[in-house]
């Protein structure tokens, strides 16, 4: 087996590898959910660098060619060091990729305003990953962050159904469009943040286009590997998938369902904590 790695401090991961796997379903899948040390929103860059590396590794020991950080936080903290200095050293046939640059490539296709809304945790806002990303490629829109330090906890305990959950939504995202009333295009750049969607949907203005990250990183994959072909020939096809959690799996099972769509079964995995 020579699956591909999906790796997210919790449960928001799942929301993009069911966009993959729906995309892809012929591939091999692991996914793993570092719960037991999420979240990793508001942990120093030091931290998110030690935690994401040592699950790649683990990837890799199980053989998993490709790794996709499906993690904002971890993508914006950790994976460029990852790429730089310790890839070369692990495996330089290996590829570990992030969420941040797929969306940036694409963010420019969906606003007429030039200003877009990036909607994240405190750690991915901080790193501004996005305003340096999306200036790659886009110089000319304006790029305005929020960081919504509560939703991610509401999400991972069951309680973002709650009414409780509205005001908070509505306040965040009052306080994004305080910066600038012509944003016509709002990015979810943090994986758990879809399943808020209906929610959010209720406070933004109506002609705001709000974008999930799940498909733009599938058809990314996609794209990647056909202009890849050495990579995709090492990965294997059966549709095979397993998910690995860090914490209790039952838990597990039952939030991952949620996020995921259909059943899931997983295993426990021991990091270091």
């Amino acid at each position: 087996m020579q699956p591909i790695g999906i790796f997210d401090s919790g449960y928001g991961g799942l929301t993009v590898f069911r966009s993959i796997a729906d995309k892809m379903p012929q591939y091999d899948y692991i996914y793993l959910g570092d719960n037991a040390r999420a979240p990793y929103g508001n942990r120093s860059f030091e931290t998110v660098y030690e935690y994401t590396l040592e699950c790649v590794e683990w990837f890799f020991e199980q053989g998993c060619p490709l790794v996709i950080v499906a993690c904002n936080t971890a993508s914006a903290k950790a994976l460029r060091s990852i790429q730089q200095n310790d890839l070369p050293d692990l495996n330089p046939e290996n590829r570990v990729l992030g969420v941040i640059r797929p969306s940036a490539e694409i963010i420019g296709e969906y606003t007429q305003t030039k200003k877009v809304g990036i909607l994240a945790t405190k750690g991915t806002v901080t790193s501004e990953s996005y305003l340096k990303e999306i200036a790659n490629f886009y110089p000319d829109i304006q790029v305005f962050q929020h960081a919504c330090p509560l939703w991610v906890p509401f999400v991972e305990s069951g309680d973002y159904k709650s009414d409780a959950v509205d005001k908070i939504i509505q306040q965040d995202i009052e306080q994004l469009f305080k910066q600038d009333a012509n944003i016509d295009t709002v990015l979810l750049a943090c994986t758990h943040y879809p399943l808020l969607k209906d929610k959010i949907e209720k406070y933004l203005p109506g002609n705001v286009k709000l974008i999930s990250q799940g498909p733009i990183v599938a058809n990314s994959l996609v794209d990647y590997l056909q202009r890849h072909s050495t990579l995709d020939n090492r990965i294997t096809k059966t549709g095979f998938k397993a998910f690995y959690t860090t914490d209790d799996v039952k838990d597990f099972e039952e939030h991952a369902t949620t996020f995921f769509g259909e059943a899931v079964k997983a295993q426990h995995v021991h990091l270091e904590l």
